[in-house]
């Protein structure tokens, strides 16, 4: 039995919804002591979310879809001057892929030894900024 379709007219009665933003409550990661413990939300939640997309190398884990992740394998290891210009890039390319990521702006590179560099930057997102600094590089922590 074929169900029967019902016609709408598009008017005046027509409401449009749009798509409700996923919360962002989540599992708190003691990334430290290796352990999940409780639950966070808003800023802490995204300071877990992009601590992890910056941990996790793009394309390397099938778990993750292929928007998830940072190529850093693309960048280091190249000159500085390359790797100074690089790494705003994909940084700013990984943290864009989640929708509650509005920006990443005020990047400052430095270069701690011939190997490793310290990235700063702001996060900009619905809940606010988030200031983010990182050691980059084949020596970093």
């Amino acid at each position: 039995m074929i169900p029967n379709a019902t016609t709408v007219k598009i008017g005046e009665d027509l409401e449009v919804q749009t798509a409700a933003e996923a919360p962002s409550r989540t599992y708190k990661i003691d990334f430290d002591a290796g352990r999940v413990g409780g639950f966070c939300d808003e800023t802490e939640a995204m300071k877990q979310a992009i601590y992890k997309i910056l941990q996790t190398e793009r394309f390397a884990y099938l778990i993750y879809s292929w928007n998830y992740g940072i190529e850093l394998d693309a960048v280091v290891g190249k000159s500085y001057q390359v790797f100074e210009s690089e790494i705003k890039r994909v940084i700013t390319e990984a943290l864009l892929a989640d929708s509650r990521i509005t920006d990443v702006t005020d990047f400052e590179v430095t270069q701690v030894d011939k190997r490793t560099a310290s990235v700063k930057f702001t996060a900009e997102t619905i809940f606010g900024e988030i200031p983010i600094e990182r050691e980059v590089g084949d020596n970093a922590v």
